[in-house]
């Protein structure tokens, strides 16, 4: 994995049970580590992972903590008209 752990980036990890997120990230003078730990279920963990690393929107990150799976849900395709007849 060829990161800058210093970037702008969030590292998120998940456990093998999927009930528990970790997140790391650097904020100005030190690292932040984060977790949330569910109760009663398990996140929607994207399972098939194109090399190691995924990129997630705001969107999608809110989609993941609300327990939503990720590579289910799709937006309406974007359509881009060059004119109006």
């Amino acid at each position: 994995m060829n990161l800058n752990p210093f970037s702008e980036a969030l590292f998120v990890f998940c456990n093998r049970t999927r009930d528990k997120l970790k997140v790391l990230y650097w904020q100005r003078n030190g690292f932040c580590l984060w977790q949330k730990r569910l109760e009663e279920d398990k996140f929607s963990w994207p399972r098939k992972m194109h090399g190691t690393t995924l990129s997630l929107s705001q969107e999608q990150w809110q989609w993941l903590l609300d327990g939503l799976d990720i590579e289910k849900i799709k937006p309406h395709r974007a359509l881009d008209y060059q004119s109006l007849s």
